[in-house]
């Protein structure tokens, strides 16, 4: 995992941190639906990318159609005014694999 946040000429608008599927299970329904509940209590837009596929995070079945795999690079997205409070959180998840957190 990166803890790095950018915002660049070259990603203008949103802030972005990269993060690693660590469950041996992947990113299935029930850490998807975590993962889309937390999101959906931040305001600013959020996303996630897998191998050049976007999906909204604040939705469980877009998340599920990235069928995101234990060892996958996935990189958060979001914009908004709490974007950087909103990729802590989210990537907390990842780092925790979903338990607790």
């Amino acid at each position: 995992m990166t803890d790095e946040s950018t915002k660049t000429d070259e990603t203008p608008g949103y802030l972005s941190r990269k993060v690693v599927v660590s469950s041996e299970n992947g990113l299935h329904a029930r850490p998807a639906g975590r993962l889309a509940q937390e999101a959906q209590t931040f305001d600013s837009e959020i996303s996630l990318v897998v191998d050049g596929q976007s999906v909204d995070a604040k939705s469980i079945l877009d998340i599920l159609t990235l069928a995101a795999g234990p060892g996958n690079l996935v990189e958060l997205r979001a914009e908004g005014a709490d974007a950087a409070a909103a990729l802590d959180r989210l990537e907390a998840l990842f780092l925790n694999k979903f338990e607790g957190a």
